[in-house]
């Protein structure tokens, strides 16, 4: 499992390491039932404080993405169906946001104002909207 923080960046470390977690699971490099570095082995691989792990972790458990179990660690948490097809739309999206130089912010604004207005998930794609 190759991450890398930058500590250069404004956002906080734990917050790196659980993006960079995150879609390792999202896109399958990471799979259900697998064991994650126990804390303080991937803090010292890291060059971080292992509370900056804990947080990470504790932040992807809450997104269920992980179980941590005391004296056993961290799993990631068996889910029904991939996720590499939502993983490659997400590149996609970017790859799109960037030809037409939308701003971060603008694109994660855009995301989240489509995320809290579209229906509970029913299965159906719907298409989307031209502008």
């Amino acid at each position: 499992m190759l991450i890398r923080l930058d500590q250069t960046l404004d956002a906080p470390l734990f917050e790196q390491l659980a993006s960079g977690l995150r879609a390792s699971i999202i896109d399958g490099r990471l799979s259900g039932g697998e064991r994650l570095p126990a804390a303080r082995e991937l803090a010292d691989s890291l060059g971080v404080n292992v509370h900056t792990v804990l947080r990470a972790y504790h932040r992807l458990r809450d997104e269920r993405l992980i179980e941590l179990h005391r004296g056993r660690g961290a799993v990631v948490a068996v889910r029904i169906g991939g996720h590499a097809a939502l993983a490659g739309a997400v590149y996609d999206l970017v790859d799109e946001a960037k030809n037409h130089e939308l701003p971060e912010a603008a694109l994660l604004a855009l995301i989240s104002e489509a995320y809290r207005s579209a229906p509970r998930a029913s299965g159906v794609l719907r298409p989307m909207p031209t502008r």
